[in-house]
């Protein structure tokens, strides 16, 4: 509780960090599956669809998922301040349901990216709360330990995911494997009512246009925010770039996509890896060290990558490039636990809005900065290698610029309730 509302206790029910971490990641498992098992279905889409075969077009299956997920984050986090975590959350979930049902029932094209872009409204919610709530309970170092735990957890997803839709693909259609995200919607319902309400209602804030005007305003006038918050999105947009492309360029570039779902967990495995080893480095060194340190990593692994591709027409051989993207995205990937806790570090009593419009900057605009490297990227993997290089050097900077700010290491750090 932060001082000056010591007056208004509130009781929650006692929770281990164990519980509380698996808790946020399975938010997480949700919200990505809806990603993730969907990519190895892509070749049904199509041709359930009239698309042509290899066509980019289906890739907005994915993209407007983040447009819906980047757009909701606005509305729930200022939801979540007036409200309370668990009523914003339930909602959301409803939605993510809807979706998933239209989705399903798709007739043509255009209902199926409509359905995607609620169901994408939908995991904002999760997407928001997991942030929320974490920031709720934790601060500073002390989050991002939390963080990055949750998501070292978390990446099962992006593991088992792709594995589970190409199961399904052997059994069922495209369509089953919309279904089986009604199963984890319904599993977060229940653990939701069990886990209870974070928010203290001392931080309880009025859903009136000032106050919320007031929220987001905080995080583009707050300095340590605003550029953990630009660090985040430049890394974030390399990292999506890579979500949309993986299953084209392993498929059509490399001719491998029998094998994408294989190929796409041993990356996530190398992603897990590094979430379990990061906890160590945070609690050494600081938030904001592993942040510089991950990002100079993914920069330099990048640029490997890109002297190869140019060594290499643009197509390096199938191991190298996998090998430097993956190792690119391990340290990528880094950045979310570390930027996200020291960005909501100065947020304690606005954490659900901040975190909205945190979500929906690194989001949005990361998506944006996806976009023109999936454009770009037909019969090469160069434009991949050159986005994660200089959006990886904006990263750096921003990092870098960040350092001037105050530091973290003022801000109080709670113990879990």
């Amino acid at each position: 509780m932060s001082p000056g509302n010591t007056d208004r206790p509130v009781i929650r029910p006692r929770r281990s960090e164990r519980e509380v971490i698996a808790y946020l990641a399975f938010m997480g498992i949700l919200l990505a599956f809806g990603i993730d098992a969907s990519l190895p279905a892509f070749d049904q889409l199509r041709e359930a669809f009239g698309l042509e075969p290899g066509s980019n077009q289906i890739t907005l299956v994915v993209t407007l998922y983040f447009v819906g997920m980047a757009t909701g984050q606005l509305v729930y986090g200022p939801l979540s301040d007036r409200f309370g975590r668990t009523p914003t959350l339930l909602g959301g979930v409803g939605l993510y349901c809807l979706g998933a049902i239209g989705s399903i029932l798709a007739p043509g094209i255009g209902w199926l990216f409509a359905s995607r872009l609620l169901w994408g409204l939908g995991a904002a919610a999760p997407a928001t709360m997991r942030t929320a709530v974490a920031r709720d309970l934790y601060s500073g170092d002390q989050m991002a330990r939390v963080i990055s735990i949750m998501m070292w957890v978390f990446m099962a997803g992006p593991v088992l995911a792709p594995v589970v839709g190409e199961a399904i693909l052997q059994i069922g259609s495209w369509r089953w494997v919309f279904g089986a995200a009604l199963g984890l919607a319904f599993v977060q319902v229940l653990w939701t009512l069990r886990f209870g309400e974070t928010l203290d209602p001392a931080h309880r804030r009025p859903l009136e246009f000032r106050p919320v005007l007031a929220g987001f305003r905080s995080v583009f006038t707050t300095p340590i925010t605003l550029r953990y918050t630009l660090a985040l999105t430049f890394s974030f947009g390399a990292f999506i770039s890579f979500l949309g492309s993986s299953q084209p360029v392993i498929d059509r570039i490399y001719g491998r996509g029998d094998s994408f779902a294989l190929w796409f967990g041993l990356g996530s495995v190398a992603m897990t890896v590094a979430f379990l080893s990061v906890n160590v480095f945070i609690k050494r060194y600081g938030a904001h060290q592993v942040a510089v340190f991950s990002a100079t990593a993914s920069v330099a692994a990048s640029g490997l990558l890109l002297i190869a591709s140019f060594t290499a027409n643009g197509v390096p051989a199938f191991g190298v490039w996998f090998a430097l993207i993956t190792l690119a995205n391990a340290f990528t990937t880094l950045l979310t636990p570390t930027c996200y806790s020291l960005a909501l570090a100065p947020m304690g009593d606005r954490a659900g809005t901040a975190s909205g419009v945190v979500g929906f900057v690194t989001t949005a605009g990361g998506s944006a900065l996806a976009a023109i490297v999936n454009s770009a990227i037909v019969a090469t993997v160069t434009p991949m290698a050159l986005g994660y290089v200089v959006y990886g050097l904006a990263a750096l900077v921003l990092l870098r610029w960040a350092a001037r700010a105050t530091t973290i290491d003022r801000v109080p750090q709670p113990a879990v309730a």
